[in-house]
């Protein structure tokens, strides 16, 4: 920030020295430091706004920039360097409240795995990850992060995709299962044969569609420009008109004075700063003044669902119950051999037998033995149990295939299956829970212009479908690899459509990187899609989008707003001007007073509405990301 408030400063030393120098009577070093302060403060604008006109770039500086040139020409230097001030200012202003520091590619590339475990000749030896090649055997210990993508040799394991699919459930890994880079390895060990290299491997890819989508993403245009568009052209008209009449080069000055856009290089800027702060004050970190005008417009939302629409936290849904067993006993048995088990449905439901106080206390359960990724099994009060897969269950049952078929009828359960004594006993169905505040969201944002809602998931298409119809979204697309998500943006946004994706995995990151605006649910860290995304949520509440959402709204309708009543007194002054009724110093210092109602007006953005009245909400945890642009809006 200090770098680009240099020419202001500067500026302000050159009106300074002036100002001393005619204290001090000396009226011919005030004309001559003022005439410096332009030219050389000037000239930089002068020439940056020539290049841009030569490249096509019709912007909001061509006005001042003939002001300036006309102020050199008619040896008018204080009106002359108060547009500088004015330029310069407003585009510190512009460049601060747009200023995005983004390490999203460079987060994705440190958190990729770097090391493996090659077996060659009996020994296993440690090497880059890169260093793998096709063919090559590696050791996965639990824990570890899949280096390079391979099929599975030997070994059971449960894999967690979530960060690549956002499928909550544990994988198995066990043979012949092919696994991609960037899972993390559960309790058991594996190897695998791997059949890409890393900079070939899912991850790589991952990282490769992020960098391209943050590249080939089109600059915003200005608010200001937008409007520059038509008010450049009636400005000149009005100064050739003034010369043709009069023959006076200092009507045409003092119109171009008047007519310096500053409400337009001014309101924008302040009202995108308040926004922001606004929004801050919510805990939710808006990176950069483009975000917040792509949240205004936007009139599609898409929404991951793991973490997102979900808690991300599985939670036992029902408990259906062969007949000849009770509910009681089958949760009792199953949870006493699962309390052994490393995997997360064995915690969910030991915690959920032990905080509905489901019999006096937990059986202990012996001779406990668990195939990882497919169940768990010992004995209990004398009774042989078995929880886990179907496969796993069934096989050491006498007969339960027919009694399993009949809780089979909603495939977008997750099921974990309980024999006792080789009966099947019970079946327990688990879900992702749907996130209270969702329908308070979903209202808020229809209100405010999002016409289509759409859910985009790596987990199965029924289990996508599922949460969907509970969330009260039509249009849902499971089994969804990262590219396939950004892919699908692409799509809405070659129709026309301004996109606003809401995630919070590694997965997400390309798509939020390819969306007009991308919104990251990072209460619990966020990691890579934090660094991804435009917006980041610090709280674990998705009711926050639809404040980032109004907030947008409203900072966009202020800003319009001043620079509208901007431009409509600019426009009385310039007339003013036209039939002689201003110089230029005075046109300046008119020009001085409307900048001063357009920022005051565009400074209520910052204010809290009356209806959103009350102190905010603290967040659990709120880790702000470590960038350099999320501390400049906490702290703006």
């Amino acid at each position: 920030m200090r770098a680009r408030l240099i020419p202001v400063i500067l500026t302000l030393a050159f009106l300074a020295a002036g100002a001393l120098a005619a204290a001090l009577g000396h009226w011919g070093a005030t004309r001559t430091i003022w005439m410096a302060g332009v030219i050389v403060m000037g000239l930089p604008l002068v020439i940056r706004t020539i290049r841009g006109a030569i490249a096509g770039r019709f912007a909001t500086d061509v006005v001042a920039t003939l002001s300036i040139i006309g102020a050199v020409a008619l040896g008018q230097p204080l009106a002359g360097l108060v547009i500088v001030l004015m330029q310069t200012g407003g585009e510190a202003l512009e460049k601060y409240a747009e200023g995005r520091a983004s390490a999203a590619v460079r987060a994705l590339e440190s958190a990729a795995p770097r090391i493996a475990h090659r077996m060659r000749d009996g020994a296993v030896e440690d090497i880059a990850a890169t260093a793998a090649v096709i063919g090559d055997v590696l050791l996965l210990r639990p824990g570890d992060v899949v280096p390079c993508d391979g099929i599975v040799i030997d070994g059971n394991s449960e894999l967690d995709t979530s960060s690549l699919t956002g499928e909550a459930r544990p994988v198995p890994a066990t043979a012949d299962t092919p696994v991609m880079s960037g899972s993390i390895n559960g309790t058991g060990s594996f190897t695998l044969r791997v059949t890409a290299p890393a900079e070939r491997s899912q991850y790589a890819r991952i990282v490769e569609l992020v960098r391209r989508a943050q590249a080939s993403k089109a600059p915003l245009q200005r608010v200001a420009d937008r409007y520059a568009v038509w008010f450049t052209p009636i400005t000149l008209s009005l100064c050739g008109l003034a010369v043709w009449i009069t023959h006076d080069w200092m009507r045409v000055l003092a119109i171009l004075v008047v007519a310096t856009p500053c409400p337009l290089i001014l309101a924008t800027p302040v009202a995108i700063i308040g926004g922001i702060n606004r929004a801050a004050k919510r805990f939710v970190i808006i990176r950069h003044g483009g975000a917040l005008e792509s949240m205004s417009e936007a009139n599609v939302a898409v929404f991951d669902k793991t973490g997102t629409l979900t808690i991300g936290k599985p939670h036992l849904d029902r408990v259906a119950v062969v007949p000849g067993f009770d509910r009681e006993t089958v949760l009792r048995y199953a949870a006493a051999v699962e309390e052994h088990a490393s995997h997360l449905l064995a915690r969910v439901l030991v915690d959920f037998v032990r905080a509905e106080k489901i019999g006096e206390s937990l059986p202990r359960a012996t001779g406990t033995t668990e195939a990882p990724g497919q169940g768990v099994s010992g004995r209990v009060e004398g009774h042989d149990v078995r929880v886990g897969a179907r496969a796993f269950v069934l096989a050491g049952c006498i007969d339960g295939a027919q009694d399993a078929e009949q809780f089979e009828q909603t495939p977008a359960m997750l099921r974990a299956y309980v024999s006792i004594d080789k009966r099947l006993a019970g079946v327990l169905e688990y879900a992702d829970e749907i996130r209270s505040d969702l329908p308070n969201l979903l209202s808020s944002l229809t209100q405010s212009g999002i016409s289509r809602f759409a859910l985009l998931s790596g987990d199965h298409g029924a289990v996508a479908r599922d949460v969907a119809e509970r969330a009260g979204i039509e249009e849902t697309h499971g089994d969804l690899m990262p590219n396939d998500k950004s892919r699908f943006i692409e799509r809405l946004r070659a129709e026309g459509n301004v996109v606003m994706m809401v995630g919070d995995g590694i997965n997400d990151a390309p798509a939020l990187s390819t969306a007009d605006v991308g919104i990251a649910m990072a209460a619990h860290g966020g990691g890579i899609a934090a660094e991804a995304a435009d917006v980041i949520i610090l709280v674990d509440s998705i009711d926050r989008v639809g404040e980032a959402k109004m907030i947008a709204d409203r900072t966009l309708r202020i800003a319009r707003q001043s620079i509208w009543w901007g431009l409509g007194l600019s426009g009385v002054g310039m007339i003013i001007a036209a039939l002689g009724g201003l110089q230029p110093i005075a046109g300046a210092a008119v020009q001085e007073i409307i900048d001063v109602a357009v920022i005051l007006n565009a400074l209520r953005t910052s204010a809290t509405p009356r209806s959103q009245g009350g102190p905010p909400a603290h967040p659990s945890v709120a880790p702000a990301p470590a960038t350099e642009a999320a501390d400049a809006s906490l702290a703006a």
